[in-house]
């Protein structure tokens, strides 16, 4: 029997939030099951909704040390109301992540994977070891390590998932905001290999510095004074009509719309009171801007905004698709899919105070990947 801690996230309905370590025995594997012993995972941004989300920061108390740590706070106001369905539920934590596995099932499928190196999916990978079924197990390229596969799964598949998107629907070019991100810097590549037009749009100089010295072909500063102006071109010049949106609140998506909205209007050869006729479409697949999503209605009536979450796109194209995506992964997983970590820490330095603030202020260029084999 193998025994190994987990990270586990609690809200109670008394509104405390907390994050410690749990041990797990790992015994009888199902037939189509692997034992990964975890060597590198990342924290995304779509972890936070587990680690700190419902968190007040400004309570932030830790105790204890090593797998003793605990970090607890406040409920944020509101947040026992909406986050009623997880209240008293001890839940593991971690999307994704990469190792070696240990033991398998008696399955050919499983089989095969042992002892080769694996990234994983499906959460539960801040731990020192993980259960997963094989179609949640991606095996890595030869050479490659599990640093370099801990992030095979959530930016790689959102990545190519717009792409996918943008083809499946019809729309001829990408605007993609929070661009810089390691999941920005991907699509970028992506597109300058594919010939697809993207406008990325950042929120610095320094962001739009460093996504042209990646050969970005159109980068635009939505703190510029001009930004409108420019973005409004960049829409007429590529025909865009898509755009995803990693903000969420604000009126950041609004903007979005109206300039592609604008962009069609210079093309109309009368007055329409009712906007052009070119269909607009709005995903929002992040919540980087907590507050309410606000809409300046300027952009006609053809237009929709939807919700945009990898898990449902890939229910919905399918498992023929969905290979086809995982299959480009593993072959360029060093190169299209690289990604870069500010800070690498054991399970337990992961629950130091300054570490927790900084993650949870989801800040650009200060990726942390967890590496459960290290004790430091």
């Amino acid at each position: 029997m193998t025994t190994g801690y987990q990270l586990k996230s609690l809200l109670t309905a008394e509104g405390e939030a907390s994050l410690y370590f749990e041990a797990k025995d790992f015994s009888d594997l199902a037939s189509d099951q692997v034992l990964i012993q975890v060597e590198a995972a990342p924290i995304n941004p779509s972890d936070l909704a587990l680690l700190t989300a419902p968190m007040d920061l400004e309570s932030l108390t830790s105790s204890g040390s090593g797998y003793e740590t605990k970090i607890s706070a406040k409920a944020k106001p509101g947040a026992v109301q909406f986050f009623a369905a997880r209240l008293g539920m001890a839940l593991t934590t971690g999307n994704e992540g990469a190792g070696t596995v240990i033991a398998a099932g008696d399955s050919e499928a499983a089989q095969a994977l042992l002892g080769k190196k694996v990234g994983a999916f499906g959460g539960g990978m801040y731990a020192q070891y993980r259960v997963a079924n094989v179609m949640e197990c991606l095996p890595l390229p030869e050479g490659a390590s599990a640093e370099q596969g801990a992030s095979s799964f959530v930016n790689p598949m959102t990545a190519l998932g717009m792409i996918e998107t943008m083809k499946m629907e019809g729309h001829s070019a990408i605007i993609h905001t929070a661009a810089a991100s390691n999941l920005g810097q991907m699509l970028n590549r992506l597109c300058l290999a594919d010939g697809i037009p993207l406008i990325c749009v950042v929120r610095s100089e320094t962001q739009k510095t460093l996504l042209e010295s990646q050969g970005a072909q159109c980068v635009l500063n939505s703190q510029d004074p001009n930004f409108f102006a420019d973005l409004t071109d960049a829409c007429d010049r590529y025909h865009a009509t898509l755009a995803f949106d990693a903000t969420g609140g604000g009126t950041l998506g609004s903007t979005l719309l109206n300039g592609m909205e604008a962009a069609a209007a210079r093309h109309l050869t009368e007055y329409n009171r009712y906007g052009s006729d070119r269909f607009k479409q709005l995903y929002i697949y992040g919540g980087l801007d907590v507050s309410p999503t606000t809409l300046h209605r300027g952009f006609g009536f053809a237009w929709s905004i939807n919700g945009w979450l990898l898990p449902q796109f890939l229910g919905r194209a399918g498992i023929e698709v969905m290979m086809r995506m995982r299959a480009r992964v593993a072959a360029e997983l060093t190169t299209s899919f690289a990604s870069h970590y500010a800070h690498r820490v054991s399970l337990p330095e992961a629950l130091s105070l300054d570490l927790v603030r900084e993650y949870a202020s989801q800040a650009t260029g200060v990726k942390t990947l967890i590496q459960p084999t290290h004790e430091g």
